[in-house]
This record gives C-alpha cells, structure tokens and sequence, in this order.
C-alpha cells in the first residue's frame, strides 16, 4: 500500500466517522425535541425524529461542502501567491550577487 493510499483510506475512515458522529448528534438531538412535545404519538415521535435527523445531516453535508469549497478556493489562492513569490525570488538573489559583486570590487578598488 502506498502512502498516497494509506492518506485516501485514512480520509475515507474519518468521513465515515464524521457522518456516524453527526447521525448520533442528529438522532440525540431529535429526541431531545420530540421529548418536549408530549401529546406526540409514537409513530409521529418516530417520523419526527427520522425527519429531523435526515434534515441535520443535510445541513451538515452543507456546512462540509461549504468548508471544502472555501478550502479550495484558499489553495488556489496561497499555490498563486507561491508560484509569484518563487518567480521573484531568482530575481532577488540575482541582485543580492550584484549589490555583494558591487560592495566587493569597490573596496579591491579602495584598497588598491
């Protein structure tokens, strides 16, 4: 197994454990809210709580794919700031060498 495959089967576990965690957190926050509404029937109590949580677990998927979207959109905004700053470095150190070419030939001149 390559470490590009051990990252993607890495990946996949903790989606699965992100989608379980937040089906608990839908399931105990809907029957905390069924809880209150005493005068439901079982089967209402049932269909409120499956609907509900089906609906937290699509806000989450929303919330999730937000985050990526705004991830990628900051890669591709840091990875286009790098590649500016890896043109202008050569240009840098070009003249850094010259400013030092410079500062050394002056003082072989004045000291001659």
């Amino acid at each position: 197994m390559t470490a590009r495959d051990e990252r993607a089967l890495v990946g996949e576990i903790e989606g699965h454990l992100l989608l379980a965690a937040a089906r608990e957190e839908g399931r105990a926050a809907a029957a905390r809210t069924a809880s209150r509404l005493g005068w439901l029937t079982d089967g209402q109590r049932e269909a409120l709580e499956r609907e509900f949580e089906a609906e937290y677990l699509m806000l989450c998927r929303r919330s999730w794919q937000r985050t990526a979207d705004r991830a990628e959109e900051l890669r591709q905004t840091y990875e286009a700031r790098y590649r500016a700053l890896r043109q202008r470095l050569p240009a840098w150190v070009l003249l850094g060498c010259a400013v030092l070419a410079a500062a050394g030939l002056l003082v072989v001149s004045v000291a001659a």
